[in-house]
């Protein structure tokens, strides 16, 4: 009897420790997704905003310019073209230094221009190859003189992005790693604590299928009670951390996306829990063999 109820204690601490396991796992996991999304965000931003400079002859045709800029505009990497004439430029220019320079040196030197901004892509190399042949072409057009453009600041959004993927990838995959390893050695613990119980099963002619079959179900919902309470935990610490510092984590814009993360929060600890669970059993019952 003693060694029935110390049976059961072993077997709620091995469960406990499971689940608290699988969620503070998927609790780091999900904050490291979260993480990746929002700066995938800005860094989308921070690309779609940068400004590139089409200089053009200054006289150039103003239809011409505009036909140019319409072709510009059409082009499927193209997220906005803006034809900015002489003219214009010359009155951006005046207000930003409160001044009209045109009146005091006699002439306008600006140029017209076109200002280009590209979409974002999620592969920085093949952003920076489309954003260089289109560089490279428009500057062979005859009333083209230029491209400006922050070529440093380019560089350092595309690549720091890259290199904050690498780290959650390589990141996440520690975390996974180490919850298997976790799951598998609970498992082992579990499956030894009931050692009497499987050995009569097998006396009564119970198949190794049988007897893993319980702990396949048991190890699925585990995993799913982890994803549940990691994505209640996750909603907690943003609802707070949304409160105390007035950002806009919880703005409607996110909650599809939010909800594929929760979704795969749920998915990876019931595919974790019965890879591990499937993994300890065959071996603990192998051995046994």
């Amino acid at each position: 009897m003693k060694n029935n109820r110390k049976g059961l204690a072993e077997l709620r601490g091995n469960n406990t420790t499971m689940v608290f396991t699988i969620t503070l796992v998927l609790l780091i996991l999900g904050l490291l997704m979260l993480l990746e999304y929002h700066a995938q965000r800005q860094s989308f931003r921070a690309q779609e905003q940068l400004t590139y400079k089409v200089d053009l002859t200054p006289n150039v045709d103003d239809n011409m310019a505009k036909s140019l800029t319409d072709s510009i505009a059409a082009l499927p990497y193209v997220r906005k073209a803006e034809y900015i004439s002489k003219e214009e430029a010359a009155e951006i220019f005046s207000n930003e230094i409160g001044e009209d320079f045109v009146s005091f040196i006699g002439y306008n030197p600006l140029s017209p221009t076109i200002m280009v901004n590209f979409w974002a892509n999620w592969d920085p190399d093949h952003s920076s190859q489309i954003i260089d042949q289109f560089c490279h072409n428009i500057k062979q057009l005859d009333i083209v003189t230029g491209v400006a453009y922050q070529e440093h600041v380019a560089n350092s959004v595309m690549s720091l992005f890259r290199k904050l993927t690498l780290f959650m990838v390589f990141f996440g995959l520690l975390l996974l790693v180490i919850c298997y390893i976790t799951i598998r050695n609970t498992i082992r613990i579990s499956l030894s604590s009931q050692r009497e119980s499987i050995q009569t099963m097998r006396m009564v002619g119970a198949t190794n299928g049988f007897i893993t079959r319980p702990y396949l179900w048991r190890s699925a919902l585990f995993g799913a009670m982890g994803g549940i309470f990691a994505n209640m935990l996750l909603f907690t610490i943003f609802y707070i951390f949304n409160h105390e510092f007035s950002t806009a984590l919880l703005h409607p814009h996110h909650f599809s996306r939010y909800a594929v993360i929760a979704i795969i929060l749920v998915v990876i600890g019931i595919t974790v829990s019965l890879i591990s669970t499937a993994a300890a059993v065959h071996r603990y019952l192998r051995l046994k063999e």
